[in-house]
């Protein structure tokens, strides 16, 4: 794959964190030598709680044993942030993009990330929206969706996180992003929510709408 006005779209299905993390990250490089093209990867993840480069295992409200039972990974990453969940129900898309063709504006960046989320929502009849000086979206005092990036060389990796129905008593275990809040599922406020898949090629067409690139689909031989 070259670079060009396209990109590619690959959906991973669930899978583990740790595995799909070794895969961003030699992604990452392939797209910093130039070998292959801008990507989109989007993922349903086994339980999983990540803390960023700014989080604190203080965060965490429950004991290793309890982790251990509810099957729940910890992995410390390189994403700005602190503590998030990922599980089933929930979508997430990682970027593999080089922000010299977004004008290296990574403020632009995020945001067309909460914007392909906000208009996502309100395309399942959702209102969601932006909090000033906390990335993500909420949909009024609950955050629906939650942003955490890392950007080496002008090329992102991690991405958005998307609540369509999750376990929030596993987001009960935690201060999500390191905060008193609560966590809200699309499934909450709408009657019928579209599969993961389903809102994975929803999410990733408005971010193609968004940047002005034509999103394709790609295999797994054709980026690895």
């Amino acid at each position: 794959m070259t670079q060009n006005s396209s990109v590619g779209y690959l959906p991973l299905g669930q899978a583990d964190y740790g595995e799909t993390l070794a895969l961003q990250r030699a992604l990452h490089a392939k797209r910093c030598a130039g070998d292959i093209g801008d990507l989109l990867l989007s993922v349903e993840h086994n339980p999983v709680f990540t803390i960023g480069r700014t989080g604190s295992r203080d965060h965490i409200l429950v004991t290793a044993e309890d982790l251990e039972r509810e099957r729940i990974q910890l992995h410390d990453i390189e994403r700005g942030g602190d503590i998030t969940y990922h599980g089933p129900g929930q979508l997430v898309i990682y970027p593999i993009l080089d922000l010299r063709g977004l004008g290296k504006d990574i403020h632009r960046f995020i945001w067309s990330l909460e914007e392909s989320i906000i208009q996502t929502l309100e395309h399942l009849g959702i209102d969601g929206a932006r909090k000033d000086g906390f990335p993500g979206v909420w949909t009024g005092s609950r955050k629906i969706a939650s942003i955490g990036v890392y950007v080496k060389n002008w090329v992102t990796y991690h991405g958005l996180a998307l609540n369509l129905c999750v376990n929030q008593e596993h987001f009960r275990m935690i201060r999500p992003c390191g905060l008193s809040i609560e966590t809200v599922s699309a499934s909450d406020l709408c009657e019928a929510v579209p599969s993961v898949p389903e809102v994975g090629t929803m999410v990733a067409h408005c971010l193609g709408r968004l940047w002005q690139r034509d999103i394709v689909s790609v295999g797994p031989k054709e980026v690895t």
